[in-house]
């Protein structure tokens, strides 16, 4: 007996995160222009916007533009030396570059329609790795072989020291993995949850309830794309320490 394949009701919520080409049909290539490089380029135009336009007419007085260019200027700037301490503030360019990226493309899939691509692990294992080697040379480049002291726990007895430098090693390692599947993760989660609870709106029965909730999550959501792009840019200000600051055992 075979079953329907469609119905009224069908909810499909990873349907949003399928890549498909912007441009006709076909297979998806690595120089495929698709529904991903869009939204990519769109939230490199809007960091654009903020920081090189919205401060070209700089006054006394500022436009609202110039207003959340400075505010957020401001907040990294004060997290990146907190965190990093004074040696790390000449890498901070790179880390407001992350969190503006990070958050324009948090914020631009919330846009019905749009494609999330903080949801493609393609794009948070890239950021994940840029973020990992660019410690990882600082590292060398500022200590040299020094950089490996990390490792070695001088602190712990020497019978134990081995052992935990084995696991500092890994962990070091699993960095990028964490890094990328906590932002892809959570924007992925919270947008397939929408999807459902919207899907039931066609239920007229449940109908005011779906779009109750809908729109409480949709807020929620609002407030995960600010805090991912928050605790990306944080934890990536706690790696750079390694690289910048003094061995941490």
């Amino acid at each position: 007996m075979e079953h329907e394949s469609s119905s009224p009701f069908a909810i499909h919520p990873m349907d949003q995160f399928v890549v498909k080409p912007l441009f006709g049909g076909g297979e998806v290539h690595w120089y495929t222009i698709t529904n991903v490089t869009l939204w990519l380029a769109l939230a490199v135009l809007a960091v654009f916007v903020v920081l090189v336009l919205g401060t070209r007419r700089r006054g006394i007085i500022p436009s609202r533009s110039q207003s959340v260019a400075e505010l957020a200027y401001g907040f990294i700037y004060n997290m990146v030396e907190e965190v990093t301490g004074h040696e790390g503030v000449k890498y901070f360019p790179w880390v407001l570059t992350f969190f503006l990226f990070i958050l324009f493309a948090n914020l631009l899939g919330l846009i019905p329609g749009s494609f999330t691509t903080t949801s493609s692990l393609a794009v948070t294992v890239t950021l994940a790795l840029l973020v990992f080697f660019g410690v990882t040379i600082i590292g060398f480049m500022r200590k040299g072989p020094g950089f490996l002291k990390m490792f070695w726990v001088t602190s712990a007895p020497l019978p134990l020291r081995p052992i935990l430098a084995v696991i500092e090693v890994i962990s070091y390692f699993v960095r990028p993995v964490s890094h990328s599947i906590r932002l892809g993760g959570n924007l992925m989660a919270g947008h397939a949850v929408i999807k459902v609870f919207a899907g039931f709106a066609t239920v007229l029965a449940i109908a005011p309830v779906s779009i109750l909730a809908v729109s409480a999550i949709y807020g929620l959501e609002v407030l995960v794309a600010v805090v991912q792009a928050y605790v990306f840019t944080i934890l990536t200000c706690v790696y750079l320490k390694d690289a910048v600051g003094d061995a941490h055992h």
